[in-house]
């Protein structure tokens, strides 16, 4: 882990809970212990499957959607991480039918129950937004910002994806800002979920609107491979293609992109700003 991440430049990893795991620590005090020797950071995304479902109206699913969000901030506590992201607020898949008023208040409901536990934690719990193949409540950035304010605790903020945003959003980079204060965290990456730069996706805009938004939180890459996902994950996401073959080559371009992307962005706005004014002074 210490050889594969640090060496790249990267400080954080992102650990997966739920449906498709293949990353969820089965011993967090080793886990918490090798992070702290590499000087790494780790954060933990989670997706409630069907039978978890906190917006559904069997109580017995809401139930067990509860303790599993409970169970997912004592890990995460225990391994030093300090945010779960992802669906955290319904099922992760493809609904059939919309949400209903009474899903997405008890879903509320039971995510301010969560967040007081998390909270004692000091930790984050960042509701991802995502497309609407993959839920049926919050597929935009405006939906997410109007879930946190329905939850309506302070250490639960919005977790945005360009890949996402790219499929639902009308205006990518006004999405961003206007959700600003309410990102807790940010997946950077492409339309098709290969090497950042190689798709469709306006990263500069994407970037530019960070700034503007004074976002300093977690930024982190997400990328699939078929080489390196297996079921339910596959199959949910529809990762069919092999998109890149050698992770480091992947996250070592991931990060230097990023970081580009980040300086320029910021002396876009430093030119902006600062840098285009009269000699007056």
């Amino acid at each position: 882990m210490r050889a594969r991440h640090s060496q790249h430049g990267g400080d954080r990893l992102r650990l997966h809970r739920g449906a498709g795991a293949r990353s969820e620590p089965d011993r967090p005090e080793f886990t918490r212990r090798e992070l702290e020797t590499a000087g790494i950071g780790v954060s933990f995304s989670l997706g409630l499957d069907f039978d978890s479902d906190i917006s559904s109206g069997d109580p017995e699913k809401r139930e067990r959607g509860r303790r599993k969000l409970e169970d997912a901030v004592r890990v995460c506590r225990d391994c030093g991480g300090r945010t779960i992201g992802g669906i955290l607020y319904s099922g992760f898949g493809k609904y059939a039918v919309p949400p209903t008023r009474e899903g997405i208040r008890q879903s509320a409901e039971t995510l301010a129950r969560v967040a007081e536990i998390a909270a004692r934690s000091d930790i984050t719990l960042a509701l991802e937004v995502v497309n609407r193949y993959e839920t049926n409540i919050c597929n935009t950035a405006a939906q997410g910002v109007e879930m946190v304010r329905l939850v309506g605790a302070p250490n639960v903020k919005v977790h945005l994806d360009v890949y996402h945003m790219n499929i639902e959003e009308s205006d990518i980079a006004q999405a961003i800002v206007d959700a600003g204060p309410h990102i807790g965290y940010f997946h950077t990456g492409d339309s098709h979920r290969g090497y950042m730069g190689s798709g469709s996706i306006d990263l500069t805009a994407v970037f530019r609107a960070l700034v503007r938004a004074r976002y300093e939180g977690p930024i982190a890459f997400e990328s699939f491979s078929s080489r390196v996902v297996g079921q339910p994950l596959e199959g949910i996401l529809g990762i069919w293609r092999n998109l890149w073959e050698d992770s480091r080559d992947l996250a070592s371009h991931a990060l230097m992109y990023t970081r580009a992307m980040l300086k320029a962005a910021q002396e876009a706005e430093r030119q902006a700003t600062e840098r285009s004014r009269l000699p007056l002074g």
